[in-house]
């Protein structure tokens, strides 16, 4: 079967190796699409935290089943699956605690264990999920707009309140939607006009801010003075996630969606006179991904307007700079396999 494997900062290599064989607790799948994120992009380019190379990139993965061992989760050969590619220890005090997401001995496809750029891959089985009568392109989508659903749900985010999400990529746009969908009244905030406007129409934000335009003052008029009660950042740029603290209201939260390689600093008594909450929001959990299903069979999500460009796997070597450089304005790209 045909691999991609990126060798080094900005060299992928084309490999062959054999269809893996499974054991009696894992699925073997066909992999149909492969969602490019911006984990893949940061390796891609030398910018990702927890990463050594060589590595095969992706997790934003659907498939098909081929060979499955004896199960209680009704899988069988031929059925249509996305996967949660998040492996934990299942022992440590966050796996006991029943969060997964960030579990001390975190395993994550494509990241620290290769991932889903090949023709077939196993897992598994509790880190499969069935997902019949929705398309490759949507089962693909469950993993990222998992991560905005887990974000939100981290924030208790409560209707009426307003939400700022700062970043317009894949991942602030699941943000945003959900965060529409929690009743909230949201800002959407990024460098890019076109992309602002696609917050817009896709997720229906109430309110847009470029970045650049003086947001302080902005985002003040919008929320009458008191400043939204829940800010994420999805930018993954340490300006931005070290700026984001004076978007804050008082008694309100700041959530760190977005990673960056770098420390951040900020500014003590600001941080205090707001009795501000600073949260982290890591990967995802199941439940986050089972509400991402019901909410794509419910028609809440348009995936389709998102997946902006697609490609093969061949493409991979020639293409992968110019379909993400971000000059291209891709709001999502799929290889097709």
């Amino acid at each position: 079967m045909k691999v991609i494997s990126c060798e080094e900062p900005r060299r992928f290599t084309v490999k062959e190796e054999d269809v893996p064989k499974i054991k009696k607790d894992e699925v073997l799948i066909k992999v149909k699409r492969i969602g490019i994120c911006g984990t893949d992009i940061h390796a891609f380019y030398g910018n990702q935290p927890f990463f050594t190379y060589p590595r095969v990139l992706g997790h934003e993965l659907s498939g098909e089943i081929v060979e499955v061992g004896m199960n209680d989760r009704d899988l069988k050969a031929g059925d249509l699956v996305a996967i949660i590619p998040f492996l934990e220890c299942g022992k440590c005090i966050a796996c006991r605690k029943g969060k997964m997401n960030c579990c001390t001995n975190m395993k994550v496809f494509g990241v620290h264990i290769d991932g889903g750029m090949k023709e077939y891959i196993k897992l598994p089985i509790d880190h499969v999920l069935k997902v019949n009568g929705i398309s490759f392109d949507k089962a693909a989508m469950i993993e990222p707009l998992s991560i905005g659903a887990h974000a939100v749900r981290r924030a208790k985010l409560e209707e009426h309140q307003f939400a700022l999400v700062i970043g317009g990529g894949p991942i602030g746009l699941g943000v945003m939607k959900f965060a529409k969908l929690a009743g909230a009244k949201v800002i959407a905030m990024d460098i890019n006009e076109e992309r602002l406007q696609f917050c817009k129409d896709w997720a229906h934000v109430d309110f847009t801010i470029h970045a650049r335009k003086d947001p302080v003052e902005e985002i003040a008029k919008m929320t009458n003075g008191d400043f939204p009660e829940v800010v994420f950042d999805v930018t993954g740029n340490k300006s931005s996630m070290m700026n984001a603290f004076q978007y804050v209201s008082h008694g309100g939260q700041l959530v760190y969606v977005g990673l960056v390689k770098d420390d951040l600093s900020f500014n003590d008594p600001e941080f205090h006179k707001r009795e501000m909450s600073l949260l982290g929001s890591r990967n995802a959990t199941p439940e986050d991904f089972e509400y991402v299903i019901s909410c794509m069979k419910n028609g809440d999500i348009d995936v389709n307007r998102m997946i902006t460009k697609r490609f093969t796997l061949d493409d991979i070597v020639t293409d992968f700079e110019e379909v993400t450089n971000p000059v291209n304005n891709t709001i999502k790209a799929f290889i097709e396999v």
